[in-house]
């Protein structure tokens, strides 16, 4: 089946090696276990301008879509999400300012499409979670504390995104708007990842 538009709750599970932050997209079963593989997200790290690649598959021989920060390390950079052809599918930014609080993001589609706005659902464990960074030793040591987005336009909602308790980081995506393009979405959720530190 592959990543179809109809698809609307995945698993996005990181896999944490030497070089490379590195993430495996599935589809999820009707019973919560993980299904199809849909996607595969590599990232370097230390990289001045960061620049994350979705493959179909971990052999990585086929691109399915990218983003990448339009500028060099910046607090508040603004991603571009490009399909396999070179289409922009979207954009999003983390507002830097409400961030010191609540972790909050911007993200549009192309077109007419109108910005939604994804932030934390807890405003405690959002707390929590910035006084763990200040932790010595939380290099070594992930924040286990299940936290919450969600992205809504004004009342309607978008999409949210739930991790899950547990030393590995791994996150449930559901979307509930069916025009989201799925691919913007999912680059959305690694980026909460990848970029929360930013």
């Amino acid at each position: 089946m592959g990543l179809a538009q109809s698809q609307h709750r995945f698993l996005v599970r990181q896999k944490v090696t030497l070089m490379a932050n590195r993430y495996l997209v599935h589809t999820v079963g009707p019973d919560g276990s993980e299904g199809e593989l849909v996607a595969f997200a590599h990232q370097k790290r230390m990289a001045l301008k960061e620049h994350v690649t979705f493959y179909t598959d971990e052999s990585r021989r086929q691109v399915l879509f990218t983003f990448k920060a339009r500028q060099v390390v910046d607090l508040g950079a603004t991603y571009d999400v490009v399909g396999a052809s070179g289409t922009r599918l979207g954009s999003f930014r983390k507002n830097f300012g409400a961030s010191l609080l609540r972790s909050t993001w911007h993200m549009s589609g192309e077109g007419d499409a109108a910005e939604v706005t994804g932030q934390e659902r807890n405003e405690t464990v959002a707390l929590l979670r910035r006084a763990w960074e200040f932790l010595p030793f939380t290099d070594f040591l992930p924040f286990v504390v299940p936290y919450h987005f969600d992205f809504a336009e004004g009342e309607r909602r978008v999409m949210s995104v739930d991790k899950r308790f547990g030393i590995r980081d791994r996150y449930v995506l559901d979307i509930a708007d069916p025009e989201l393009d799925r691919r913007l979405a999912i680059a959305q959720t690694v980026a909460l990842d990848a970029l929360q530190s930013r």
